[in-house]
């Protein structure tokens, strides 16, 4: 499926990432993809959970898991990282 998929810089595709959770309507602020990594035909983004005092997740940290799925999804079949 690789070579289906367009080749996309980690900059180019946080940008992008980060411009749909900000569009979403379950965005909650502080909510961003801050790294992304390929595993085989699914790109994998990465950042800032919301956790309590005690680093535990909180209702918060669910929505932040679904939507790095969300972008997973949307973003895998159209990109492939080139570096």
């Amino acid at each position: 499926m690789l070579n289906q998929t367009s080749p996309i810089s980690r900059q180019a595709l946080l940008i992008e990432a980060n411009e749909i959770i900000r569009n979403h309507e379950d965005f909650l602020h502080g909510m961003e993809a801050t790294g992304v990594e390929q595993k085989g035909d699914v790109l994998v983004f990465r950042g800032e959970f919301f956790l309590d005092e005690d680093g535990l997740p909180t209702p918060k940290t669910t929505a932040v898991f679904n939507m790095f799925k969300h972008l997973a999804h949307v973003l895998s079949g159209k990109y492939h990282l080139q570096d």
